[in-house]
């Protein structure tokens, strides 16, 4: 069967130039195809990935198993997340309980499988040879000859076969079924298998089908090229060249086609369905049959894998993986939580890139140590370019060589150039509204308004004359309307900058000009989150520092008198703790007050417990509980006169570039006396037991969605009673030793006692956790 899509000659002009320019770069994943991430097939199946750790390491994760109990509960069974030893890949292709890849040092294939039977499943006449693409069937696999790193990608074909024995371990022979006299003197620049077939693109255009199922495919006659192939196992899918839209082969039993008019730049294809990423906006569609409501919204990929029930991909903004069911049956069999690790975006390449593609830029992971993705420094990736955002979205910077656009939410809008894409009215448009709506209003009005400012200003004829103290509370009373700069002036003169010295350590002091630029003029789109304090600013500043910038708001700074403000500097300097948010700097110029702090590139644990963002495992869960609570310990333990946070919540635990955790905004005003001192220290520890049953559980603190809405109220009573496991998260994979979590939901019923005697310190409590951290059970 095949699906057609009619090329009108406007979609021509517009993709023509693109799409050959992306020809070389493109890559796809999924059964058949080759790319940075990829799946085997079967019941078995699993994912691998090359990771962006700049070394093109193997990471692997597998199937968990459920069933569904009396209660109708699901019970999921321990974790099968695994790390393969396996060498560095330039790309990876899945086949069915197997997977291939090219070494990244040699360009020479390699082949395994999960149980470890068979290591190379590369028969000896092959294993010397350098392909540049490769791609696994259900029971062979096929490359293509030539070294990976050459801008030259093109040329023979070598296809063998994976033989399964009575135990289901595999082996691999030279293959007869697929060698074609037809195809050994072809050139070919991409290549995919199924089930019983293989097909690939040829140097001079066109479409090549071999192997004993090659012909229930229906492909002949084909003279149009594809930048992107994606097989099926009795199906294909390929990318058109010219329009970018999918055109698909086989035997196909879907109820939902290919989209259509809709251009794509990658394939994976599973069992039965199809998912591809958008060209323009890099989203995910999907289509054949799968669960709909599964696939991520607003959410931009770089590559996608299937297998037969599941897909994942690598998102876009953070390279974090992201996997969702192919259909609704699938989420109550099979769950594959991937590994809280990032994935290379695309394929390592050589050469500069082309037109509409950027190079992926290593440095927006902010991981210090990390200065690129590829193995080699002469290597790169080559993206294609967005050119539109998802629904909410604007596109406020368009694509660069070194970076994609950049897409900002609608709630950030501020000038005409996005209201019309984001649905909003202009202030103009409302103006001509108002007036004209009015203007009959105003019309039989004027004539008695004219009369009664007349009447007014004779009344006030003696007020006119006024002295050098009235006039300057005038100059206030207008800056309050609408002169910020004036404003601005008659601030600095109530509150002079400080005259304490320089911050100890590595603080410095800091330049209003230069803040505002860091945080282009403090704008919205910049904006990191707002508080009673004021509001938190993304900044880059001259050296290339990426800083969180903290603005005090007009009431923040009318309460606080420089000499405050001093205080909390000199506190605020002293604080240096590796599980706290240090301060940098500071700015008290023009009436502002600015702290300048380090940058938490993960954002915060509230995010990622209830947000919406990355989920953590139960390692990073468990570290990130102890990091906090050592944050806290240096807070009431190691400042003398102890800090009160004050504020314990999960939305103030952020997360620095190495998924460390991070307190902020505690509080700097200590109690008056010691009793005040204890009864506020042991607030903190009961704050901090709630941010535990938060991580334990995943509920919010308080929730109308359950009953009751106490996270305490309905976690307590459960521990108590000696059913902790019933709290732990059932949307996280469970450890294969629970034995710490349920350690963990104890410290936090001590932590949450009503009786602040009964609640342990600080420091009792991040010694604990400690200790389960270093006994190391629950990897």
């Amino acid at each position: 069967m095949q699906t057609h899509r009619t090329l009108s000659v406007f979609s021509y002009s517009l993709h023509v130039f693109l799409i050959l320019l992306l020809f070389y770069y493109t890559t796809a994943s999924g059964f058949g195809s080759m790319g940075p991430i990829t799946a085997s097939f079967g019941q078995d199946g699993f994912f691998c990935a090359i990771d962006a750790s700049g070394k093109q390491d193997v990471i692997c994760w597998g199937k968990n198993n459920s069933s569904s109990s009396s209660s109708s509960s699901s019970s999921f069974s321990s974790a099968s997340v695994y790390f393969s030893d396996i060498p560095a890949m330039a790309s990876l292709s899945g086949g069915e309980g197997f997977l291939c890849g090219i070494l990244a040092n040699t360009s020479q294939a390699y082949c395994w499988s999960p149980n470890g039977q068979g290591a190379d499943l590369v028969p000896s006449i092959f294993r010397t040879i350098a392909y540049s693409h490769i791609a696994a069937g259900k029971d062979h696999v096929c490359a293509i000859r030539g070294p990976y790193y050459s801008e030259h990608d093109s040329g023979s074909v070598d296809c063998w076969e994976i033989v399964r024995t009575a135990n289901n371990s595999l082996s691999s022979k030279q293959s007869i079924l697929f060698f074609d006299e037809s195809i050994s003197s072809r050139v070919f620049k991409r290549v995919v298998s199924g089930e019983g077939f293989s097909c690939g693109g040829i140097r001079e255009g066109g479409l090549v089908c071999w192997g004993p199922n090659s012909a229930s495919l229906g492909i002949s006659g084909v003279s149009e090229s594809f930048i992107v192939l994606s097989a099926g196992r009795n199906s294909l899918c390929g990318i058109s060249e010219l329009s970018g839209e999918v055109t698909c082969w086989g035997d196909i039993d879907w109820s939902i086609g290919p989209p259509n008019g809709t251009s794509f730049v990658s394939l994976a294809v599973g069992a039965r369905h199809f998912c591809g990423i958008r060209e323009d906006n890099h989203g995910v569609e999907c289509w054949g049959s799968f669960n709909s409501s599964s696939i991520p919204k607003g959410s931009g990929f770089m590559a996608l894998a299937s297998s037969d029930f599941r897909t994942c991909g690598i998102r876009e903004d953070d390279l974090v993986l992201d996997c969702w069911v192919a259909n609704a049956s699938a989420s109550l069999r099979f769950v594959y939580d991937p590994p809280l690790e990032l994935c290379s975006p695309g394929l390592c390449t050589p050469g500069s890139c082309g037109e509409r593609q950027f190079a992926f830029n290593a440095s927006i992971l902010h991981e210090p140590d990390l200065t690129s993705l590829c193995a080699r420094k002469d290597l790169k990736i080559c993206s294609p370019c967005g050119s539109n955002c998802s629904e909410g979205f604007f596109l406020s910077s368009p694509c660069t060589e070194n970076a994609d656009r950049v897409c900002t939410a609608c709630s950030l809008c501020q000038n005409s150039s996005c209201r019309d894409i984001c649905g909003l009215h202009s202030t103009s448009e409302m103006k001509k509204l108002w007036h004209h709506y009015h203007s009959l209003v105003i019309i039989i009005g004027s004539s008695a308004l004219a009369f009664l400012l007349i009447l007014i200003g004779w009344c006030l004829r003696p007020c006119t004359v006024a002295s050098p103290q009235e006039d300057g509370t005038k100059k206030q009373f207008k800056s309050c309307i609408g002169k910020p700069e004036l404003e601005t002036d008659i601030n600095a003169d109530l509150h002079p900058p400080p005259s304490v010295a320089p911050c100890p350590g590595m603080a410095q002091v800091f330049r209003l000009s230069e803040l505002k630029d860091a945080t282009n003029g403090f704008k919205e789109f910049n904006e990191l989150g707002r508080g009673s304090y004021g509001f938190v600013y993304r900044a880059v500043l001259t050296d290339g520092r990426q800083v969180a910038v903290k603005r005090a708001n007009a009431a923040t700074i009318i309460h606080t008198n420089s000499r405050e403000f001093e205080m909390e500097l000199e506190i605020l300097c002293k604080i240096r703790h590796c599980n706290i948010v240090n301060l940098l700097g500071y700015c008290s110029e023009m009436g502002e007050r600015l702290l300048v702090y380090e940058y938490m590139p993960h954002g915060t644990l509230y995010d990622h417990l209830h947000g919406g963002l990355s989920p953590l495992n139960w390692s990073v869960r468990l570290k990130i509980s102890m990091q906090a609570a050592k944050g806290l310990e240096y807070l009431h333990k190691e400042i003398v006169p102890p800090i009160v946070h004050r504020d314990v919540k999960s939305s103030n635990i952020l997360l620095d570039s190495e998924w460390g955790a991070r307190i902020t905004d505690f509080g700097l005003l200590t109690s008056s006396n010691d009793k005040d001192l204890s009864g506020d220290l042991k607030t903190d520890v009961y704050n901090y037991g709630i941010v535990l049953l938060e991580i334990l559980s995943g509920r919010k603190a308080y929730d109308r969605d359950y009953t009751p809405p106490s996270v305490v109220e309905w976690a307590v009573p459960l521990i108590r009673k000696g059913k902790g496991a019933a709290i732990i998260d059932r949307y996280i994979a469970l450890p294969r030793n629970v034995e710490p979590l349920l350690k963990l939901a104890d410290i936090a019923e001590k932590a949450v006692r009503e009786k602040p005697s009964e609640r342990p310190t600080m420091l009792e409590v991040a010694s604990s956790l400690e200790q389960i951290v270093k006994d190391g059970l629950i990897l």
